[in-house]
């Protein structure tokens, strides 16, 4: 018997090698099997093969697919935690979610030609031109870096990628830096394509450099011209008319099949077109003659045969992001801001701006609020050095809808004097170039604001919140709040900040308040949450149990409060030390008015493994009415992986889980930390 026993084991092993051979073969042959013999397969024959195929073939034979009502998530989700590791926690839930976080996070690590254990392991698929093409159509973000090749291929033998990504990418960043007095016309012409011909409206500059700057702006969307742009282009227009001449007289011989010989004078100027239907530009390794004026460009690498297709389209940037902003680089903003009116986000990020610069952009966006004009909604700044300044700047635009503030104190500032005010404004504005209109003054303190979604993060030993509350009081349509970081002197309460929440802004729907001290606020809390319709409550690292004399009472009384807001689908308890306390959660859906909560983050909470059973045991008798989306990460689950396992088991039928891997020594550091 156990001979018997012995020899079915191993004919079962022998036919899944077999099977894998077989699968293996199929990925080898996919091309001359054809994609209809692939779909004449069994479906359970079908979905064992997705995981044996490549990120390209499953690319093509995914429609097909799909149209037999089969599903390739499995095969997608694969290849994403084998590029970020099996522990990697992934929170995508449809097929096209998943293929597309697959593409974005490979397509610039192939294009550039960077390399990692899963690039190296699958080279002969992702090194072909069919990759890249199928990535093109996933991804919306295009990283531009001065990498030469890369970008001179765009330019030349792989051009259909470029009109591929033109159609699709809606966001250019620019990583390294552009020398615009060195030849770097692939770089320029490349921007040129997609934010001008392409539909990218979205621009992210990561660099420091004014001049760049001022030519990515000049012509989308501001009427201002830099001085410093308008010397440097001039003084090449000589040449940039030279070469756009040699360019069309080149593209005009290719036409009628001639050979062009450039003369002496223009062999480092325009390249020969060796003969027809190859692109005037498909040289090894010189560019065409420098120039920074995008119609040049577009002259010097059109296609030898291609038409003529009139003058170049002008883009328009509708959302700016620009990291490492200096005053040098708001120099070049500033003046631009008054006549941008198709500008609709602003993002500045610096390591701390000064007052001097804040004021400078106070004005400039004053003057672009006067205009009468502006489609700014979004403004996010950081790092603002005083609280004070996120009333000023509101002041300066009203208009804008949202707001992301971070603020670091600069000592030595004094509160803000509406005389003092009224002057940096007004040489702010005197400052900002000739569109320069004349400045009627700051607005009323009580003027109301069109404000909808409002982010303060500060770090700093203590805030001043009554700049705070007045932006929150002249903010009736406020529909999101985000505060973190906020500390108060020694004896004050956050009552204040939830109590104007609840008399001035109810219509919010999310309230996200982390690393507050919220332990005597719970009654604030709770009549916060019977007048306000949130969807959204997030309190992470706010102590809200730690002046409770019974913990549990507390939370009931919260789990209470929030089972009458049917509108709640997310709650974020991270960081409060809930550990045996968090059984009393099970109890938002008890009852027949059981909670519409949909994603529960208890987090970083110290719930041992015997806790998590307890909870698991009691949300059994009380299962949510929906699937739960449930994170559970940097809790001690290695104190008794056994009991903690048996508590996941209990919980999958009913929950989506997000776990990682954690040891108990992490885990204590962590919550020391927060002690």
């Amino acid at each position: 018997m156990e001979d018997s026993a012995g020899s079915s084991e191993q004919g079962r092993a022998a036919g899944r090698c077999l099977r894998a051979l077989c699968l293996q073969a199929v990925r080898t042959h996919f091309s001359a099997l054809g994609v209809q013999a692939l779909l004449d397969l069994p479906v359970p024959l079908i979905k064992d093969l997705l995981h044996h195929l490549t990120i390209c073939q499953l690319d093509e034979l995914q429609p097909a697919l799909n149209h037999r009502g089969i599903s390739t998530y499995s095969a997608w989700v694969g290849f994403l935690l084998d590029i970020c590791g099996q522990k990697h926690v992934l929170d995508v839930h449809t097929e096209e979610e998943a293929k597309h976080r697959v593409m974005r996070r490979l397509f610039t690590a192939v294009f550039y030609g960077f390399t990692n254990s899963f690039i190296k392991r699958n080279l002969t698929d992702l090194s072909s031109p069919s990759f890249l093409m199928a990535a093109a159509k996933c991804v919306r973000h295009f990283t531009l870096m001065t990498a030469h090749k890369p970008l001179q291929g765009l330019t030349a033998e792989q051009r259909p990628l470029l009109n591929l990504l033109e159609k699709h990418i809606r966001s250019v960043g620019v990583s390294q830096c552009i020398d615009l007095k060195k030849k770097t016309a692939s770089a320029l012409y490349v921007l040129h394509r997609l934010l001008d011909h392409g539909v990218a409206t979205e621009l992210l500059i990561h660099l420091q450099s004014p001049i760049v700057l001022a030519w990515l702006l000049h012509g989308r969307g501001s009427q201002h011209m830099n001085p410093e742009l308008k010397n440097l282009m001039h003084s090449k227009k000589r040449s940039c008319n030279s070469a756009a001449a040699s360019a069309s007289a080149d593209k005009a011989s290719c036409s009628l099949g001639l050979t062009v010989r450039p003369s002496e004078d223009q062999e480092d100027q325009v390249p020969a077109c060796k003969r027809s239907k190859m692109d005037c530009v498909s040289v090894e390794e010189e560019e065409p003659n420098y120039t920074m004026d995008p119609q040049a460009l577009c002259l010097l690498f059109s296609p030898c045969n291609g038409p003529s297709a009139g003058p170049c389209p002008s883009g328009q940037i509708h959302r700016l992001e620009i990291r490492n902003c200096g005053s040098d680089s708001l120099a070049v903003l500033n003046p631009a801001l008054p006549t941008f009116f198709c500008l609709r986000s602003l993002t500045l990020h610096s390591s701390t701006f000064r007052d001097p610069d804040v004021w400078s952009l106070a004005g400039a966006l004053r003057q672009l609020f006067h205009s009468s004009c502006s489609s700014l909604t979004h403004l996010s700044i950081s790092v603002l050095p005083h609280t004070d300044f996120v009333e000023i700047l509101l002041d300066s635009i009203p208009t804008v809808t949202s707001l992301h503030v971070e603020i670091q104190s600069v000592m030595g500032f004094s509160p803000r004097d509406p005389r003092t005010a009224e002057s940096h404004m007004s040489d702010a504005t005197n400052r900002t170039g000739p569109n320069r209109r004349q400045n009627p003054g700051p607005a009323r303190a009580a003027a109301e604001l069109r404000l909808e979604k409002l982010t303060i993060k500060v770090a700093e030993l203590q805030t001043d919140v009554h700049c705070i509350t007045s932006v929150l009081r002249r903010s009736p349509h406020l529909t999101s709040f985000h505060a973190a970081g906020i500390r108060l002197p020694t004896g004050s309460s956050h009552s204040q900040l939830l109590t104007t929440l609840s008399e001035s802004n109810r219509l919010l729907r999310s309230l996200i308040l982390e690393d507050m001290k919220l332990s005597d606020c719970l009654p604030d809390l709770l009549n916060l949450l019977t007048v306000c319709r949130l969807e959204e409550l997030s309190l992470n690292d706010c102590r809200l149990l730690e002046k409770c004399i019974d913990q549990e009472e507390g939370l009931q009384q919260l789990v209470s409060a929030l089972k009458t807001l049917p509108s709640l689908h997310t709650l974020s308890l991270a960081q409060n030390r809930l550990a045996r306390s968090v059984y009393v959660l099970a109890e938002l859906f008890s009852g027949g008015s059981a909670s519409s909560v949909k994603r529960l983050d208890i987090s970083s909470n110290f719930i041992q493994p015997a806790e998590l059973l307890n909870f698991t045991e009691r949300l059994k008798t009380h299962c949510p009415p929906h699937l739960l989306t449930l994170d559970l990460r940097k809790n001690p689950a290695d104190r008794d992986p056994h009991t903690w396992n048996t508590a996941l088991k209990g919980l999958r039928p009913f929950c989506v889980l997000l776990v990682e891997g954690w040891t108990s020594t992490n885990m204590m550091a962590d919550h020391i930390s927060n002690m």
